[in-house]
């Protein structure tokens, strides 16, 4: 495989296609819409990596969640299923989403005025999933594959990347911003680039050079109600642990419908 200037595949490459991607899902059903009731749970989330949700305290979750829940709306498609606000469903893709791969494994570069995105993940179907998501933000990503028999996913370096590096860049070393937060869309990339469907829970993975990372994120999950267990190396992390039922159905609720190309298994 031939290398440009910057150390990046010359020509434009295919997902690894180990199995057939399905067609893509019809159009979804029109929606409408009805008051929110008490019991469902708010979830938090803005565009801006750095910006700071309404309602959030110091630490960027809500200082009121049910009080919230009580006053926004909820969807409903014809089917009668509820779409969680600020679920992946529910709002449109930005370039802020990309706040969850960091959130996991991902890392940020900058270069000049422009930044890249990387990731190695350990499944073609990731692979798929991530480059149609970075390609519904605008941004063309590369795959080639690794010593270790996993697949690195990066992308170019863009101007429209910068934003994002300079919120979480410290030097070389990756943080959260200020007021950090989770929404359905940044879990959703999170799931699909390093998350694990472990019965009876789910494991969202962590990078493991990236320990001060590790508090902040897991403030972030309890904050729209997926407070988890951090598990160490020996335990088959560095990763979040998401357990319980209730926990477990937010979680689904908030990433979406499974991805065309992942198997039933690999997602909530």
């Amino acid at each position: 495989m031939s290398l440009n200037g910057l150390g990046e595949p010359s020509g434009t490459q295919q997902p690894p296609t180990l199995f057939p991607v399905p067609e893509p899902a019809p159009p979804r059903p029109s929606r409408r819409r009805v008051p929110r009731t008490p019991e469902t749970h708010a979830g938090v989330g803005t565009g801006d990596p750095g910006a700071r949700p309404a309602g959030a305290d110091s630490g960027g979750g809500p200082t009121n969640a049910r009080a919230l829940a009580r006053s926004q709306p909820v969807d409903v498609d014809e089917a009668g299923r509820q779409l969680v606000f600020f679920g992946a469903e529910t709002v449109e893709p930005t370039v802020a989403d990309l706040a969850g791969l960091l959130a996991g494994p991902g890392e940020v570069v900058r270069m000049g005025g422009t930044a890249r995105l990387s990731m190695v993940v350990d499944a073609p179907w990731r692979v798929h999933v991530l480059v149609a998501e970075l390609a519904q933000r605008g941004i063309a990503a590369s795959w080639e594959p690794t010593e270790d028999e996993r697949h690195a996913v990066r992308t170019s370096y863009t101007r429209t990347l910068k934003p994002l590096a300079v919120a979480w860049l410290r030097g070389a070393a990756k943080r959260p911003p200020a007021g950090f937060h989770l929404n359905g869309r940044r879990l959703r990339l999170w799931l699909a680039a390093a998350g694990e469907v472990d019965p009876p829970g789910c494991r969202l993975h962590l990078g493991a050079a990236d320990e001060e990372c590790w508090d902040p994120v897991g403030r972030a999950l309890a904050a729209v109600g997926l407070a988890g267990e951090l598990l160490d190396p020996a335990a088959g992390g560095p990763a979040y642990l998401i357990t319980g039922r209730t926990r477990l159905r937010r979680l689904a609720e908030l990433v979406g419908e499974r991805p065309p190309a992942a198997p039933p298994p690999t997602w909530p």
